[in-house]
């Protein structure tokens, strides 16, 4: 790529979001609210660029900043859902070895002469996220996805970075290659365990914390169409008296979205103790939760 063509680039990302204001305002119109905090990392992240960790209890939109940010810029989102034991193979590449035997066997058919070279092409090479992102040809750099890394052990960690570092990948039949677009690397954590000093020190850091009722009722209402505003103020607002308990897994967002798209399919349209008592598994997803929260009482948590 030319350095024209890179800074074409570059620039048309500028104008998308000059300030830290105009990205807010181009979430939104995405349908992701957020805090000043919140947008100048994301900011900051597309602009410098500089890979963003976001941590947060779960449900409160860390996954969910990343897709927003791709829809913004109108670029894919690649996703990297990490999990025990992952392998480079399972973030970068590996080889179609069926399509690789199958080309043997028709050119046995065909009796046609194959070179190794010849099985180690490109049309062989399954790619995944990490070299997506990378091969991504723009206009616009892709936004990259590490989901969840902490659950991935450290030598993966330092593996991933390493590779984003750089924004190349040596694939040893074809050589090195080098994205035209470095991506824009988001990575999440739920804080199951510390991530090394090596990789935080490379970031920018955001904490996402629980937002007010009102604010997340205003993200119910655009994530569920049609949801009456005193319903989704009233269930934002029991979420949170959910959160002063001692709970197992304390629901966020997505549990309240569940929650009143649960309530509008069974037709209720206010929450009080019955309507409590038909829907606990769309906002507690665990029994010992459950049990918890049933010795408060239904009325206590529809605020009677």
């Amino acid at each position: 790529m030319t350095t024209a063509a890179r800074s074409g680039a570059e620039e048309e990302v500028q104008s998308r979001v000059p300030d830290v204001a105009a990205l807010a305002g181009a979430l939104d119109d995405v349908d992701y609210l957020t805090d000043p905090g919140l947008a100048t990392a994301m900011f900051l992240a597309v602009r410098l660029p500089q890979p963003l960790l976001l941590e947060g209890e779960p449900g409160v939109g860390k996954t969910e900043a990343a897709k927003a940010l791709a829809r913004m810029l109108d670029t894919p989102l690649y996703r990297l859902q990490c999990f025990e034991g992952i392998d480079a193979a399972e973030a970068l590449y590996e080889w179609n070895h069926p399509r690789q035997l199958l080309g043997i066997r028709l050119a046995e058919a065909r009796n046609t002469p194959l070179d190794e070279d010849d099985l180690f092409g490109p049309d062989y090479l399954l790619r995944r996220p990490l070299l997506q992102a990378i091969e991504h040809p723009g206009p616009r750099p892709a936004v990259l996805l590490l989901d969840e890394i902490d659950r991935a052990d450290a030598e993966f960690e330092a593996f991933t970075f390493e590779v984003l570092a750089e924004a190349a990948v040596t694939v040893p039949e074809l050589g090195t290659i080098r994205a035209a677009h470095p991506p824009i690397v988001v990575l999440t954590s739920n804080r199951t365990r510390d991530l090394h000093d090596a990789l935080t020190r490379r970031c920018l850091y955001h904490w996402i914390d629980y937002p007010e009722p009102d604010r997340v009722a205003e993200i119910v209402r655009r994530r569920v169409p049609g949801s009456a505003e005193p319903l989704a103020v009233a269930a934002a607002s029991a979420v949170t008296r959910l959160r002063s308990l001692d709970m197992v897994k304390p629901p966020g967002i997505a549990e309240v979205i569940d929650w009143v798209s649960a309530l509008g399919v069974l037709g209720l349209t206010e929450l009080d103790a019955a309507a409590v008592e038909a829907s606990w598994g769309s906002v507690l997803k665990n029994r010992d939760d459950q049990e918890l929260a049933r010795t408060r009482g239904a009325a206590w948590l529809a605020g009677a």
